[in-house]
């Protein structure tokens, strides 16, 4: 199975995007360096989010790079979601986020032009949750709780693994962080299939897979999670950051951190 044609420029540019390891990867055109360059100027209010550059993403069209308290997303305005997200972890900021009452105030993002946003209604009745990339839950402080439920965070999700495994997912990152020596940076996003199911009037793409990224800066190690957008049964297994690559066609750290 392939997906939509990824690349991410981190320090080097990824040639193609291979969603199994035994797929052969299709061309891409090389992103364009004036859009490198906007997403990255974008980011430049938030880089504490980033454990370093801010990777672009070789995508056929509209981004936004979005600064939020807590994260950062790199939105695409024609799947209508975020292309990833990222945030920072630490123990002071896992133990800030306990005992925050979560409020489920989802919100369409208004920095976002209104042809480019998700909608309310786009999941309404859809038969998806609205599934956080980066979760209320790691949200250190009332504010970025809040934000945490704009729209340009969410994912169609089948609710079987936004409630079950993939909950289990960021649990277990979380619990990691909190005795992790040093920072935990975590990325986390949607695979496409070449033509993907939408939702809603204004046709939110629907994700065949979710994965996390995990990265302790602390000892350089990284591991990711990839996981099926449907119910049933998901391994909780982690793989590798070089396989992550691999079956995503996308390079979210420097050769440096792994």
């Amino acid at each position: 199975m392939l997906g939509v044609v990824l690349a991410v420029v981190a320090a080097v540019q990824v040639p193609g995007c291979s969603l199994e390891p035994s797929a052969t990867p299709p061309s891409v055109s090389v992103e364009s360096p004036a859009r490198s360059r906007a997403v990255v100027e974008g980011f430049a209010q938030c880089p504490q989010h980033f454990p370093g550059p801010a990777p672009t993403v070789a995508w056929p069209g509209r981004q936004r790079a979005l600064c939020f308290d807590g994260f950062a997303a790199l939105y695409s305005g024609e799947s209508k979601t975020p292309l990833y997200t990222v945030q920072k972890l630490t123990r002071a900021s896992v133990e800030a986020a306990k005992g925050l009452k979560r409020v489920d105030r989802f919100y369409p993002e208004a920095r976002l032009p209104a042809a480019d946003r998700a909608q309310l209604a786009d999941y309404a009745g859809s038969g998806y949750d609205r599934g956080h990339l980066s979760p209320a839950g790691d949200m250190p402080s009332v504010t970025a709780k809040a934000q945490s439920f704009s729209l340009a965070n969410m994912v169609p999700q089948a609710p079987q693994l936004n409630q079950g495994a993939w909950n289990q997912i960021e649990q277990s990152t979380r619990k990691y962080a909190a005795r992790a020596n040093g920072a935990v940076f975590v990325f986390t996003g949607p695979s496409f299939d070449r033509q993907p199911p939408t939702i809603g009037p204004g046709k939110v793409w629907v994700p065949s897979h979710t994965w996390k990224v995990v990265y302790s800066s602390g000892d350089g190690r990284a591991w990711a999670y990839w996981t099926v957008n449907r119910g049933g049964t998901h391994s909780l297994q982690p793989i590798g950051y070089r396989e992550f690559e691999q079956r995503s066609g996308m390079a979210l750290l420097p050769e440096a951190m792994h």
